[in-house]
């Protein structure tokens, strides 16, 4: 493999390989036509990569499309509306938007693609106030497995299935999105040392606080065990950090935060006023590429014992000596996250994001190998079933090969039908990187 063809196989998830036997980096729809037509002429199945944050697994063989080098944006201010390429970030994307003071629905991580991110419908940081990226998308650009490039708009069954319904009906070449009128919001993050306090007593508060905020607030709480690395800082390094993550477009936000910063002894506090364009700092997630896995449940309510108990199989002391359920040590370090769903999340919508009635949802991501991983973050989620509706088709990192949960019986039969329509050959089973 030479250097340039190294350069478009690279991604940010480093724990799948990306062997194809052809790469095509495409920097218009026309390339994408020519791709697509080549690959069914030689009854070669086609991969997309973007960026490689939602890398659904290993890609050997066939066609990969390397869509990095179409980046383009362009922003009509009056309209409120970005036309948005295939290998466009999120960074990208607000930067274009923050001069005219809007903001997309763009989620926690700044180097995601934007296209994949809204195909899976697109939780983003401001979800409870406007509902999924995708239902805010007014057209789409995508090359069927004919190699046809078709314009999509609402009421077409492609716009339907291709909203939320994954990456399996063509490449999407193009998206024109809605933006919203926000130029600055209350955000940041309250932190505490989970070893100073009990995670399941701040869960528990955490949930009973979710239940009083309005639909202009968007919450998660998170749990994370962080490597005693010197490149961390001080207050982070080793240390088990449970948190809330919070963006508010409202009023009053130290007063709707009050009863979480009284919980305890506060390890870290960085809410505050911001510009939108600071709307990364909420999260601050890693930008550094790494090997990852991780799967989801949509929960219809949280059951904060079940929950908790989740929390003790995949804490710190995993391989420390801990519970039987914990000891997989060479799992490393578990990420449990909890969205706060409801709000416009639960609107209907001409597209097909499932599970809309869901109240919450729950992130696992365990660093290194996939086996691994699975023993571990697997039985964890079974705790959770009771009140699992499915799972997110944006949050089933390295699960590409499991596709049960990710929509409701009827909404698979539908999408599985439009596959048979515009990809007979099934070209593109495997899924699009966001």
């Amino acid at each position: 493999m030479n250097t340039s063809t190294h350069d478009e196989v690279t991604s940010f998830q480093t724990g799948f390989a990306l062997r194809p036997d052809h790469v095509v980096p495409v920097r218009s729809s026309e390339d994408v036509v020519a791709a697509v037509r080549h690959a069914a002429d030689a009854r070669l199945p086609v991969s997309v990569l973007a960026t490689g944050h939602g890398l659904p697994g290993a890609v050997e063989g066939g066609v990969l499309v390397s869509t990095r080098h179409m980046d383009r944006v362009t922003v009509d201010a009056r309209a409120r509306t970005a036309r948005v390429q295939a290998g466009v970030r999120w960074r990208d994307v607000v930067a274009a938007a923050v001069p005219h003071g809007l903001a997309p629905l763009n989620g926690s991580a700044p180097g995601v693609g934007a296209v994949s991110y809204t195909l899976g419908g697109g939780l983003g940081i401001l979800a409870r106030e406007f509902g999924y990226a995708a239902d805010h998308v007014r057209s789409l650009d995508v090359v069927t497995g004919d190699g046809e490039l078709r314009h999509v708009t609402e009421g077409s069954e492609l716009y339907w299935g291709l909203l939320g319904g994954g990456h399996h009906l063509g490449v999407v070449t193009e998206l024109e999105i809605g933006l919203v009128p926000v130029r600055t919001l209350y955000g940041g993050s309250l932190a505490f040392d989970g070893r100073e306090v009990a995670p399941r007593a701040l869960l528990r508060a955490y949930e009973e606080w979710t239940r009083t905020v309005p639909s202009t607030l968007t919450s998660s709480f998170a749990a994370v065990p962080y490597p005693d690395l010197p490149a961390l800082p001080p207050q982070l390094r080793g240390r088990y950090v449970v948190s809330v993550r919070v963006a508010y477009t409202g009023t009053g936000g130290d007063r709707l935060l009050a009863p979480l910063r009284e919980f305890g002894p506060v390890l870290a506090d960085t809410l505050r006023e911001m510009p939108y364009a600071d709307s990364h700092t909420i999260h601050s997630d890693p930008d550094v590429p790494h090997s990852y896995y991780g799967d989801s449940a949509v929960l219809s309510a949280l059951d904060v014992e079940r929950a908790g108990e989740l929390l003790e199989r995949t804490g710190p002391d995993v391989g420390d000596g801990g519970p039987p359920a914990r000891a997989h040590a060479s799992v490393g370090q578990v990420v449990v996250q909890i969205n706060h769903l409801g709000g416009a999340l639960a609107r209907p919508a001409p597209n097909s994001v499932p599970y809309r009635e869901g109240r919450f949802l729950a992130r696992l991501l365990a660093m290194g190998g996939r086996q691994q991983a699975r023993a571990l973050l697997d039985p964890a989620l079974r705790l959770l079933a009771p009140d699992t509706l499915g799972r997110s088709v944006n949050f089933a990192f390295g699960a590409g090969d499991r596709t049960e949960g990710l929509h409701d019986p009827d909404t698979r039969k539908r999408l599985a039908g439009l596959e048979s329509r515009y990809d007979p050959a099934s070209l593109f089973r495997r899924s699009v990187s966001a």
